[in-house]
């Protein structure tokens, strides 16, 4: 009996051995299964953002098959991160900037037909802030639930980078760890070209035109634009005035800078146009025949593309110091 009774409490202390391994086997495989969904996370879902770039409040859906985009700068970088098979819908100017789009549906960006937009059932519309003059023209797909972000120019190359780890983020982490690939690649060629600009000790004074006569534009600080000048080591002759700006041509012939560039690409021969400007024979550009285009979509899409508009304007201004395989070649 008494050894019945002992064999009893061994096989009890047994299966209590058991069951307890057996908790611990079922509570580790919880763990590792917890473990491996937050990796799966990793891999596809992120943190949606919360507001856009303009600070308005979205809701990012969480799958997003269909997008509708109204700005070239940002539909560059949708196919820098090989998202262009989701476009359902641009703008008028996007197919001058990006190839393969010619069988997408295009919209007026001013002024978008909104109900033609609906029908294409866009998960998302990106725009930025030309679009909206003196109302919200996308009204009517917000009221649709359709997430519509703003994306204003960026004002600076860190915005800039800031903008395209954004748009990252309304996909998936895989495009997040692209847009962090291609801010590293794009900082570093920034990087190179300021450590050369930062041995410049007799800066140049540069005029950059966004717009010809008669119709003067450019730019001071708080661009981009400006930022880049200040990066080649050079001097922006507006660089004590404030974001774009209507220049008059006296005010343009005063500053005489030493260099003249223009991004304008609406007339046949802006660099000739400068050049033969009567008045500007004594500006030192116009006497030394110092004047250059600037790639018109590099210079004025705000993303990761200016790097190249960078590298034009560094050798243009300083030929001595900079050279790259774009080679820029004199004013005839």
């Amino acid at each position: 009996m008494v050894m019945r009774r002992e064999r009893k409490n061994d096989m009890k202390k047994r299966m209590t051995k058991f069951i307890c391994l057996l908790l611990v086997l079922v509570l580790a495989m919880s763990v590792l299964a917890a473990c491996g969904n937050k990796e799966g996370g990793k891999s596809g879902a992120v943190n949606k953002p919360a507001a856009d770039r303009e600070g308005n409040p979205i809701e990012v859906p969480a799958e997003i098959n269909k997008i509708a985009s109204f700005a070239p700068s940002i539909n560059q970088v949708l196919e820098s991160f090989g998202l262009l098979d989701k476009v359902v819908a641009i703008d008028t100017n996007t197919p001058m900037y990006v190839d393969g789009l010619d069988g997408v549906a295009q919209f007026n960006m001013m002024e978008p037909d909104v109900e033609k937009i609906a029908e294409l059932e866009p998960d998302i519309v990106f725009t930025t802030g030309m679009s909206y003059q003196d109302n919200d023209p996308y009204a009517a797909l917000k009221e649709m639930g359709i997430c519509v972000i703003v994306i204003p120019s960026s004002s600076s190359i860190e915005a800039i980078k800031e903008d395209i780890t954004f748009i990252a983020e309304c996909f998936d982490s895989a495009t997040v760890k692209k847009a962090e690939e291609i801010n590293k690649e794009f900082q570093a060629e920034i990087d190179k070209i300021a450590a050369i600009g930062s041995t410049v000790t007799e800066k140049k004074k540069v005029m950059f035109e966004i717009a010809a006569l008669p119709y003067l534009y450019s730019f001071g600080k708080g661009t981009f634009l400006d930022e880049m000048l200040s990066i080649i080591g050079a001097e922006n002759v507006f660089g004590d005035q404030e974001a774009w700006i209507p220049v008059t041509e006296e005010d343009a012939v005063a500053a005489n800078p030493d260099v003249i560039l223009t991004s304008v690409n609406y007339i046949e021969d802006a660099v000739g146009e400068i050049l033969g400007r009567p008045g500007w024979e004594n500006v030192n550009a116009v006497k030394n025949k110092e004047v250059y285009y600037i790639n018109n979509g590099a210079s004025s899409l705000p993303n990761q593309y200016i790097i190249k508009a960078l590298q034009q304007m560094a050798e243009a201004v300083y030929p001595d110091i900079y050279e790259y395989e774009d080679v820029m070649e004199p004013a005839a």
